[in-house]
């Protein structure tokens, strides 16, 4: 299992425009193309997943994730805030990359904790919050998973 296998082209964003917690979990969810309806869903999942606890890892990173029954399979999203952004951090730093995570409840496959743990596994990576800084097309960030991400 690869994460580059997750991710596809559209759910790469390197301009988040948000300016809050609330507004960055909205723009992830569009990532994955979700109709309204389901996204709304989601969104109200997320956000009771967030009350729980800040999914913001440290060193810049935020694995937003959940299980919700308007996805049938695992789908991951990432998006960048270049100037970053507060999001309760267990570190108190702002987050700039966000990797959302999305799994069904009754996931047969069941990658969704393999999948972040190897998330969290990659963005402790010292040089990887720079790499991504510096990234300039979403097809970079493909590249980069398949180089550095097992």
């Amino acid at each position: 299992m690869k994460l580059r296998d997750f991710f596809a082209l559209s759910s790469v964003k390197l301009t988040l425009a948000s300016s809050s917690k609330d507004e960055v979990l909205g723009e992830l969810i569009r990532l994955l193309g979700l109709d309204e309806k389901s996204a709304a869903n989601l969104y109200k999942t997320l956000k009771r997943r967030e009350n729980l606890g800040s999914t913001g890892i440290g060193h810049g990173i935020a694995i937003p994730h959940c299980r919700s029954l308007v996805v049938n399979t695992l789908r991951l999203a990432y998006g960048r805030k270049r100037d970053g952004m507060a999001f309760d951090s267990v570190d108190g730093e702002p987050v700039h990359h966000f990797f959302l995570i999305v799994a069904p409840p009754p996931e047969v496959s069941n990658q969704y904790l393999p999948v972040l743990g190897k998330i969290a596994q990659f963005a402790k990576d010292p040089a990887i919050p720079k790499r991504l800084s510096h990234l300039t097309e979403p097809a970079e960030f493909l590249k980069l998973l398949e180089e550095r991400a097992s």
